[in-house]
């Protein structure tokens, strides 16, 4: 299992994400003190500097006690200075962020690889099919290709990034749905890369200048205070 310390919402769900997509089991904690009664059941540990009550150090100073699991250290800090202590606390490697999940994803092998009793290797799974090839996303006035990205939008015929396009096919499919970013961020950015809930709000903006008659106050694209998104391809 590995133990994933993090008390950003969106980080640590990214990260439990991208961990069960390769084939590793996760426990995730938001505070150095719930993590304590997991240690003992870790392979690895994924641990933020900065956290809230005991801090990453403090927290990775404790485990060292009686423990050589080894541990990853994240943290905003990527200065000489805050590695060292990192490191001097007990951390086997250090990972600043903003990262790409592949670098993180390659150096939690390579500590299991190194770790005495280190865990296999999941098996590597199969790159998924393209989605929504050869459909055509329909609403209102606005027609999307997807197999071309051409786009009939308020600024006439658009050719739509693959990003865009898959975007406005996850809220079509799911229409009257409520998405978090969470789910946004993990159905269309995928496994590979570490984006941001600013990045999803960017492209939503993107999207509602495109095919909103009135960008400024939606009728499909909704925002959900406080939770995320939902499409209503039929609204009231």
């Amino acid at each position: 299992m590995i133990l994933v310390v993090e008390d950003e919402e969106l980080v640590a769900d990214m990260v439990r994400l991208n961990l069960e997509h390769a084939g590793f089991a996760v426990e995730t904690c938001t505070t150095a003190e719930a993590a304590l009664a997991h240690i003992g059941a870790a392979e690895l540990i994924v641990l933020d500097r900065m956290l809230p009550g005991m801090d990453g150090l403090e927290f990775a100073r404790v485990v060292r006690r009686t423990l050589t699991v080894p541990i990853l250290m994240l943290t905003a800090r990527g200065e000489v200075a805050a590695r060292v202590a990192g490191l001097d606390a007990g951390a086997d490697d250090y990972l600043a962020k903003p990262f790409a999940m592949p670098e993180l994803l390659a150096r939690v092998r390579a500590l299991l690889r190194r770790a005495p009793a280190a865990a296999p290797e999941p098996a590597p799974k199969p790159p998924a099919a393209p989605r929504g090839s050869g459909r055509t996303i329909r609403f209102d006035r606005y027609v999307v290709h997807l197999d071309t990205r051409e786009a009939t939008t308020n600024e006439g015929t658009e050719i739509l990034t693959e990003t865009e396009c898959q975007l406005l096919l996850y809220f079509y499919d799911h229409a009257g749905e409520m998405l978090s970013r969470t789910d946004i961020l993990e159905n269309v950015w995928g496994m590979d890369r570490f984006p941001t809930a600013r990045t999803v709000d960017n492209y939503v903006l993107r999207l509602r200048k495109l095919f909103e008659p009135d960008p400024e106050s939606p009728r499909y694209l909704i925002t959900v205070r406080g939770r995320g998104y939902s499409f209503r391809i039929d609204p009231a």
